[in-house]
This record gives structure tokens, C-alpha cells and sequence, in this order.
């Protein structure tokens, strides 16, 4: 009678499936976690947010973001810089009402949707900007750029 070795539950074999099935399983998540995380959505028709007098509806196909506080100081001459590109939202944290100028918007929402807004987006200082595209004519718009920090001065 030959000897065969031991074929228990700790052979090479089962440790070595058992690490390569857990780094496949590591693997999916880590990527699923990546694919998901890049696509950030903004929806208008749940996502309500008010310029001075009326509910904004969304009209061009592409926006700057810029999550600011009326209260940091004078921030109207980056805005202008920014709405020479591309139109912008600017919504205030502080939640002040104005007038829209030529190319910026100004809104403004509940507080409940403002920590939607900055959780959604990963805002982490103000003020913040980027970039939305619109997706579809239902008010859905995707997250086009990565937050960046708008300098104040």
C-alpha cells in the first residue's frame, strides 16, 4: 500500500483556494466600491433648490457647481470668472436670496437638502465647485469633474 499523504482541511490545496477565493472576493468589492463611487448623480426633480422667487429648473446641458456661505466674504468676481465658461449654480450655504446675474445663478435650499447636496458630493471645504452634465431630459445630471476649492480672496 502506497502512501498518499494527508488530504485533510489543511492541506496546501484548501489554504491555497481559500486565499485566492477571499482575494477574488476583495477584488470585486474594492472594484464595485470604485466603479460606484466615480458617478455621482444630482436629480432636479428630487433635489429641490430656489433661486429668489421660484423653483429652478434645470435649462443647459452642462453647469458649474459652487457650494459657498455669503458670509466668507466677497466671492462674486470668481463667480464671473466661472460663468465666462460655463453657466453656474452657486448655492449658498448660509442660504441668502439673490438676484441671478448674466450666466450665474444663484439658489438657495432647505437645510436638509443643502447636507444632502454636500454629502452626496463629498464637499469638505467651501468654497467648492464642479462641474454637472445632464443625463436625460427628467432633471438627472452626473457629476462631470472631481471638487475643487475655489480661491477667495
Amino acid at each position: 500500500m502506497a502512501f498518499r499523504g494527508r488530504k485533510g482541511p489543511f492541506s496546501f490545496t484548501y489554504v491555497f483556494a481559500s486565499f485566492f477565493g477571499a482575494a477574488m472576493i476583495a477584488g470585486a468589492f474594492a472594484y464595485y466600491n470604485y466603479k460606484f463611487s466615480q458617478y455621482k448623480f444630482i436629480d432636479f426633480k428630487e433635489t429641490i433648490l430656489y433661486t429668489k422667487s421660484r423653483i429652478f429648473e434645470p435649462e443647459a446641458k452642462r453647469y458649474v457647481v459652487v457650494v459657498y456661505s455669503s458670509h466668507m466674504g466677497n466671492i462674486d468676481r470668481q463667480l464671473r470668472a466661472l460663468a465666462k465658461k460655463q453657466r453656474v449654480l452657486a448655492i449658498d450655504l448660509y442660504q441668502k436670496r439673490r438676484d441671478g446675474e448674466s450666466g450665474i445663478l444663484y439658489l438657495t435650499a432647505g437645510t436638509n437638502t443643502l447636507l444632502k447636496i454636500i454629502h452626496r458630493f463629498h464637499i469638505r471645504e467651501v468654497p467648492s465647485y464642479f462641474m454637472i452634465e445632464k443625463q436625460n431630459d427628467e432633471g438627472l445630471y452626473k457629476q462631470d469633474s472631481k471638487i475643487y476649492l475655489l480661491e477667495v480672496q
